[in-house]
């Protein structure tokens, strides 16, 4: 058998050699060391992590089936991200989470490593990780849980927060109603059942060719998703003899697919930082206009919430991924590759949808242009993204009054007594990667009382910062530069007239160039920066990008690859 990376610690008869066998057997047998691949098995179960609860269970199918394959499997825990619990944003971690992983996949001796994630930041961490250290890498996505219903309809996770609670906030919904929908939002284990977020990265990490072909969007209590994952564990075993990195498999192609897919399954802004972060990683050419470019003329087909009715449960039983990728077949490169070393296209063989009202044809999409659109403008030097899949067609041609909001806090306080109109443009500041830190999923910010008692449900919104992949709305998201970073969105007033024109992709502040520049920032917002004195946060706002490059951190872009030159004893 060929000499494994891992066998550069256990072949020999020397001290450290003796160390690295003696402390590793535990009950495996001197076979285990004989140059065998070893395959981390990276694994962000946690209990903070309701979403990715079940990934232990995952992880022992993934184990049977590397032994099966001849490999030794090693589960190694790694840092998780609940996006539901912690504070201020998972965002704020995103990054650390891959460079921690990225350490441990170098240091240890492993051949390959399977990628288990479910919740929004973990799987965007992950690939981030891997991309760097380039191992033979493979993801199992968690899965969407099941559907829920509340009072005989069905329930979708975040998206129906949102609308619930605005209710509530206009008085057509009690209290009491609301908070007897919480026991049946989250009905199984496994990640949000709309297009949010883990939905969409768990899809996209296979039309980066990530995944075993299939796999991804299998619900997490499908036996099925434990029978992929079995069959990844085989798979990685193969990968290693082969030699395929993700620097084989993720190329520009394959992101530029991802974006087709992006667009046409009206998923999450969210994947507009994560795919530049981890075509970062790898030095991969792939711009924020890019998301514009090639996902703009795609048609909308998938009917799910947060830009439709139904939810995930539903698009699995439709025909799933593949079925949607066969609709556009023809936008995809057929040269970009999957872990099996096959054409993505050639994985989808003739998978046809079964249910014409989830999974629309090309002739009948929901919406004929769905992507990403990419604004510019006085207001957004360096861009601004709106998901017209989302947002209410009426207010994509749009001018109207700023309402500013210097911080999150200062938004909470007056949001509920704002003298405002309908054609009032909300904007929230100080929410960028540096200022608030994290960057966090503020900016599709809740509607005033008065507004909604008048039966309005949506306005237009703008912000550094970004959304929940659940949320829906006419919200212009990742301003940039942030205001945080010197960038005019610090220099709007209350009463200034903004600009919405998404067909001609512009943003404007309707004030004077010159007037523009002698303002001085806000002294309420720059008190509200984040201003951390140690530790992480502080590493974070120093050295964060902004949103339009994926929001890495400047010295972790690119890769440092695998090798580790220096022994340990």
């Amino acid at each position: 058998m060929t000499a494994s990376r891992s066998a550069q610690w256990y072949r020999g008869t020397d001290r450290n050699a003796y160390i690295h066998r003696a402390w590793m057997r535990r009950g495996l047998p001197s076979d285990a060391f004989d140059g065998r691949p070893h395959i981390a098995i990276a694994n962000t179960a946690s209990d903070l992590t309701p979403c990715n609860l079940h990934l232990n269970e995952v992880a022992e199918h993934v184990k049977h089936g590397v032994w099966e394959a001849g490999g030794v499997p090693l589960n190694l825990p790694v840092v998780s991200l609940g996006e539901t619990n912690v504070r201020p944003t998972a965002m704020l971690w995103r990054n650390m989470a891959a460079m921690a992983i990225e350490e441990m996949l170098r240091a240890n001796p492993i051949d390959g490593v399977v990628l288990l994630g479910g919740c929004d930041k973990t799987i965007p961490a992950l690939l981030m990780a891997a991309s760097s250290v380039d191992l033979p890498a493979v993801v199992v996505p968690g899965g969407p849980m099941l559907t829920g219903t509340f009072r005989g309809a069905p329930l979708g996770c975040g998206t129906d927060v949102w609308k619930l609670s605005e209710e509530v906030r206009a008085g057509t919904l009690s209290q009491a109603d609301f908070l007897r929908s919480e026991s049946s939002m989250i009905r199984s284990k496994g990640h949000c059942n709309t297009m949010g977020t883990a939905s969409t990265m768990g899809l996209l990490a296979e039309v980066l060719g990530m995944t075993l072909p299939g796999l991804a969007g299998t619900p997490a209590p499908d036996s099925r998703l434990l029978e992929g994952a079995h069959e990844t564990g085989r798979l990685i075993v193969s990968m290693i003899a082969d030699g395929r990195r993700p620097s084989d498999v993720m190329t520009r192609g394959s992101f530029l697919n991802a974006i087709v897919a992006l667009a046409a399954l009206g998923g999450s802004t969210n994947a507009v930082v994560h795919l530049l972060a981890i075509a970062g990683r790898l030095g991969v050419e792939l711009t924020q206009d890019d998301f514009d470019r090639t996902g703009s003329g795609v048609p909308l087909l998938v009917d799910l919430q947060p830009a439709g009715r139904h939810l995930m449960e539903d698009l699995y039983r439709a025909g799933g991924l593949h079925a949607v990728l066969n609709e556009v077949r023809d936008l995809l490169d057929p040269a970009a590759i999957t872990v099996t070393g096959r054409p993505l296209v050639e994985t989808l063989g003739e998978a046809t949808v079964h249910d014409r009202d989830v999974i629309r044809s090309r002739s009948q999409p929901l919406q004929q242009d769905a992507g990403i659109a990419v604004l510019y403008g006085n207001l957004a030097p360096d861009g601004a993204v709106i998901k017209p899949a989302a947002a209410s067609p009426h207010l994509l041609r749009h001018r109207g009054p700023a309402v500013v909001f210097d911080s999150i806090e200062d938004l909470h306080a007056r949001i509920d007594d704002l003298d405002v109109t309908p054609d009032s443009v909300l904007v929230l500041r100080g929410c960028g990667p540096k200022g608030y830190p994290g960057m966090p999923e503020v900016s599709n910010m809740p509607l005033p009382p008065k507004l909604l008692a008048q039966g309005v449900r949506d306005m237009v919104r703008i912000c550094d910062g970004r959304m929940s992949g659940t949320a829906y709305g006419t919200v212009v998201l990742h301003v940039a530069p942030e205001a945080a970073a010197g960038g005019p969105l610090g220099r709007v007033r209350t009463g200034d007239m903004i600009i919405l024109d998404v067909p001609a992709r512009r943003l404007e502040l309707d004030v004077p160039a010159e007037e523009l520049a002698a303002r001085e920032p806000s002294p309420e917002m720059t008190a509200a920066f984040a201003r951390p004195a140690r530790g992480w946060q502080r590493l974070y706002v120093e050295t964060v990008q902004q949103a339009d490059t994926g929001a890495d951190l400047d010295f972790l872009t690119g890769s440092s690859g695998d090798h580790v030159a220096r022994e340990s004893h």
